[in-house]
């Protein structure tokens, strides 16, 4: 099945590969609320953690995704390239990490309107890292 990116149906089919996945159990729990940005196409989501699992993904108000503990904000073409180096390789090599993408960036990728909440970005970064790289498995269809 191929599943369009950006979209909420994209994020739900991660979640769906993620929560029947019993690796990702093995990580440990999370518990965080993540607003995506893609501000150059005026998208955005919120993927909401709990425990063991990755309990929804949605469309969302830019306050929506900025409300989250943290955002994630990148523009198309960073999200394309991430998505598609974790397709070729099967995970991010290590130049598309999140955590790699937020250094690089002089802003940061990883960004909070409060910087305790930010803290669950390095936190639980596992978890955040293993949703991305579930989706080598998906047939996704770049909107251009």
């Amino acid at each position: 099945m191929t599943v369009n990116f950006p979209s909420a149906d994209w994020f739900e089919a991660v979640r769906e590969l993620v929560n029947g996945d019993e690796a990702y159990r093995r990580i440990g729990t999370c518990d965080a609320t993540v607003g995506i940005s893609i501000p150059d196409r005026k998208k955005h989501y919120v993927v909401t953690f709990e425990a063991f699992e990755c309990l929804g993904a949605r469309e969302a108000t830019t306050a929506e995704a900025e409300d989250a503990d943290f955002y994630l904000e990148m523009p198309y073409e960073g999200w394309k390239e991430m998505l598609s180096n974790i397709k070729e390789h099967g995970g991010a090599d290590l130049q598309h990490t999140l955590n790699t993408l937020d250094l690089n960036d002089p802003q940061g990728v990883a960004r909070s309107r409060d910087g305790y909440r930010r803290d669950l970005f390095y936190r639980f970064n596992e978890s955040f890292q293993y949703f991305f790289d579930a989706s080598h498995r998906l047939d996704t269809n770049f909107l251009n």
